[in-house]
């Protein structure tokens, strides 16, 4: 397999950008697949590939190449040379590869992956954390599972098109889709492809989204004409799964402290023709005060770690810093407080993370109802969904009941 000089230039630019200057992987992605109209889409799909690779085994290839952060130009070309032996690449007479020694490469590879942390390339704080939450056993299957790369899923818009349908018109594109049994609005594609691209996508005939989040808004048990409340909205994935399950018919108020997120939301609901959605900032306590006990559903889907979606943002891993993890806990426990005096008596209240950590997941849920406000609802059934066991993304759902 060759290399070309021009994909490797901004492999090493895009990489250097994100480990140092601290830029997202997915914009620095985006901003290197524009670098060059001529490309391909072998080029692009080497580009961005090669990037969250290397992004994901940074600990590790790092370690090979014996180089520390902040990584210099010469440190990436050594992590990237580690990369290209171990994927076995033929070395081209490059100056910055010159001398790139494989048999060494192969030999400390072989030696660092009998250690987890190094082998998984993660950073010790979080190998600890795992195993103290989840045990020896399963939190190394499941940290070797985070390590795979992500399926692409497509969630149908039902309020455009079925999956028969829309399975039939990206099979004329040359994109192939399996039907999954557990999700019936769920299309899994055979190989990736820049669905982005399609007009299907243009006209919001589908969203991205993973399985397992494809879940969540089901549990909540929505009904056409029924108040329903996505309290932490964000970008609007789980907001526009309810609006099609409510067909659209009744009341749907998406809210967020981030206005920012509302405004992606505004859009992506004009693509989908969602338009029973209303918007609200989260920009005082009066805005959640107003909906105390009016809301027939709540879905909490709080702020968390991500350490269930890092297939999908294994730069995530990187930026993830102990107290960051610790705060949130206190966040989730003050929203789940209230957020959730927004459910009516007889109403139902969701919370969901994409997280695999029991402290954020069935220990908030337990705290809460031990709690005044948590007295008055009832645990219905949960789910903890590992990337292990399920092979889709980490997450976790609890249904409660206003009593």
């Amino acid at each position: 397999m060759r290399l070309h000089r021009n994909l490797v230039y901004a492999t090493i630019d895009s990489l250097l950008a994100i480990f140092n200057d601290g830029e997202y992987a997915d914009k620095a992605v985006a901003r290197a697949l524009k670098r060059d109209k001529r490309w391909g889409s072998a080029d692009r799909k080497f580009v961005a590939e090669t990037i969250y690779e290397i992004v994901r085994w940074k600990r590790l290839y790092a370690e090979i190449a014996d180089v520390k952060e902040p990584f210099t130009r010469d440190n990436m070309w050594r992590i990237f040379g580690a990369w290209a032996i171990l994927r076995g690449y033929t070395i081209p007479d490059w100056p910055q590869l010159a001398g790139t020694p494989a048999r060494k490469i192969k030999g400390r590879f072989d030696e660092l992956s009998k250690t987890r942390k190094i082998k998984e390339s993660i950073p010790d704080w979080i190998d600890e954390l795992g195993v103290a939450e989840l045990g020896e056993k399963t939190w190394a299957q499941e940290i070797t599972a985070q390590n795979q790369q992500a399926k692409v899923i497509l969630r149908v818009n039902t309020l455009k098109t079925t999956k028969e349908k829309l399975r039939a018109i990206l099979m004329d594109l040359d994109i192939e889709t399996e039907f999954l049994k557990e999700q019936p609005d769920a299309l899994v594609l055979k190989e990736r492809a820049n669905v982005f691209l399609t007009d299907a996508f243009k006209e919001g005939l589908f969203e991205v989204q993973d399985a397992n989040s494809q879940l969540v808004a089901p549990l909540l048990d929505v009904q056409p004409g029924m108040r329903v409340v996505d309290a932490c909205a964000g970008a609007g994935g789980k907001t526009l799964h309810l609006a099609s399950l409510m067909e659209n018919k009744g009341q749907l108020i998406a809210m967020d402290l981030y206005e920012s997120k509302l405004k992606q939301l505004k859009l992506r609901a004009k693509r989908n023709g969602a338009f029973n959605i209303e918007y609200r900032i989260i920009d005082s306590t009066k805005v959640i005060k107003k909906l105390h006990e009016k809301a027939d559903r709540v879905l909490i889907d709080a702020p968390c770690s991500g350490l269930g979606v890092l297939k999908r943002n294994p730069d995530a891993k990187w930026k993830l810093q102990p107290e960051f993890v610790e705060n949130i806990r206190k966040v989730q426990a003050e929203v789940l407080e209230n957020y959730s005096k927004m459910v009516k008596p007889g109403g139902k209240l969701v919370y969901a993370t994409c997280s695999v950590l029991p402290s954020e997941n069935q220990e908030q849920v337990k705290k809460f109802l031990a709690t005044e406000t948590g007295k008055n609802f009832t645990f219905v059934k949960d789910s903890a969904l590992l990337a292990s066991t399920s092979g889709f993304d980490g997450f976790y759902m609890a249904l409660m009941e206003r009593k």
